[in-house]
């Protein structure tokens, strides 16, 4: 019989969650220079586009944080686990703190000319998105080593998400099939 798996903890939805901000954050740049390459009408919607996968990476990473954290407040402790937990963590939360300064900037230079009351010109379109991928290369290289050290703690340390067991499910199968007999 077909069912919905049970949903997992919050300290169990790290691993599911954690994919998002990563493909969001690598697909971003990608409509910035499909914008910068455009004139400044058509290339509009793709800067609209970088701006809001940039936002909704940047949210998911601090979702990703939280249940990370969440996580390793369960994980199994010891020798070279806690330097590689630690290091995940901090470069979490740097990771955090630089996409929320890119978010703020890449907001900034979409509203500058309408602030300013100026038609786009290349200085908008081209120029300034294009500085802004120099900047943006520092936050793909928090991504990329927090990714690492996430992969290290799955891969070379056995570190995994606790997810119900079967007899934690068990109850719920019981009672549909006691349901089914009722019927």
């Amino acid at each position: 019989m077909l069912q919905i798996p049970p949903m997992p903890a919050w300290d169990s939805l790290h691993v599911l969650i954690i994919h998002f901000p990563v493909a969001l954050l690598l697909l971003c740049p990608i409509f910035i220079v499909i914008s910068a390459v455009l004139t400044p009408p058509k290339g509009r919607p793709f800067m609209i586009a970088a701006l809001i996968t940039l936002l909704l990476g940047t949210a998911s990473v601090f979702i990703a944080a939280s249940t990370g954290h969440a996580a390793a407040e369960l994980a199994e402790r010891g020798g070279p686990v806690d330097a590689v937990l630690k290091m995940h963590g901090d470069l979490a939360e740097e990771t955090e703190i630089v996409f929320a300064g890119l978010c703020g900037i890449l907001l900034g230079m979409y509203a500058l000319p309408r602030v300013l009351r100026r038609d786009e010109n290349r200085l908008f379109s081209t120029f300034l998105p294009s500085a802004f991928l120099a900047l943006y290369t520092v936050g793909i290289l928090f991504l990329v080593n927090t990714a690492h050290a996430g992969g290290r703690l799955v891969h070379e340390f056995g570190v995994h998400a606790i997810l119900p067991s079967q007899s934690d499910q068990q109850p719920n199968s019981e009672v549909s099939e006691q349901s089914n007999e009722h019927r």
